[in-house]
């Protein structure tokens, strides 16, 4: 086997692996940026609710459908329930953390991507490289 498959190899089975870290990475971003978000969306809509059902004017519903509707304080309770007093003033802090997680999802973005490009590069300069990498993940 030549020095510079040896050597290829050793680099290809490290930019698998850093591009194998990044993947990972991105996946608990995408999961932490999944919980701010539906946080900021609870403490947006928990500040202003909607009004109570079926009061309209000319509501087309029987009064039989009317009876499966949930009570407007039933309702008012089971969103409030276990949500934080202040949500609304947490805004501003959970909106910046999510700006800081969308600059560091960017910045991994770019170095998988950059892992990527190298990987495809030394395996188009070693081909044979490439054979080993394949006996290894088999």
């Amino acid at each position: 086997m030549s020095g510079t498959a040896q050597q290829s190899t050793a680099t290809l089975s490290d930019l698998r692996s850093s591009r194998r870290a990044l993947r990972v990475e991105r996946v608990l971003i995408a999961r932490w940026r999944h919980l701010l978000r539906a946080r900021i969306d609870l403490a947006v809509a928990t500040a202003a609710l909607p009004d109570p059902l079926g009061l309209q004017a000319g509501h087309p519903l029987t009064f039989e459908v009317q009876l499966d509707l949930p009570g407007h304080l039933d309702l008012v309770c089971a969103v409030l329930d276990g949500a934080p007093l202040g949500e609304l003033d947490r805004l501003d802090v959970l909106r910046d953390l999510d700006r800081r997680l969308a600059r560091y999802e960017a910045m991994v973005d770019r170095a998988l991507g950059g892992a990527t490009d190298e990987f495809i590069q030394t395996l188009a300069l070693d081909p044979a490289a490439s054979l080993l990498v394949l006996r290894e993940v088999l």
